[in-house]
């Protein structure tokens, strides 16, 4: 003899909690799809070789220059200088302009 129910009644939930208990659902749901795209977005990316740019065969730099800083863009190769120059080559290596810093206007040049 037992106070309890032999059943228990089936409970229902409100249907705010039931609107929300989906919504919650869902949102995890398509968080999980989301990182999983992204994680399979990286790994198809990163498994591509980088192209390596296409460098002059050799640059001449000003007697007593140093190169401190190296950037490649499409067509030319830039270089700056521990004087502050900006010298710009192209694609064969040749010199084709140069750029002062620290002075005004600049100083650029044809060569």
């Amino acid at each position: 003899m037992s106070d309890l129910p032999d059943e228990e009644p089936a409970t229902t939930l409100p249907p705010d909690l039931r609107f929300l208990k989906i919504l919650v659902t869902t949102l995890a749901a398509v968080m999980i799809v989301g990182l999983v795209a992204i994680v399979a977005l990286l790994v198809i990316r990163l498994q591509q070789p980088n192209p390596l740019p296409q460098l002059p065969a050799a640059i001449t730099l000003p007697e007593g220059a140093q190169a401190e800083a190296v950037t490649f863009a499409r067509n030319y190769t830039v270089v700056v200088t521990d004087g502050g120059q900006v010298l710009v080559y192209d694609k064969a290596g040749q010199k084709v302009g140069d750029l002062t810093l620290g002075t005004e206007g600049g100083n650029s040049d044809g060569n």
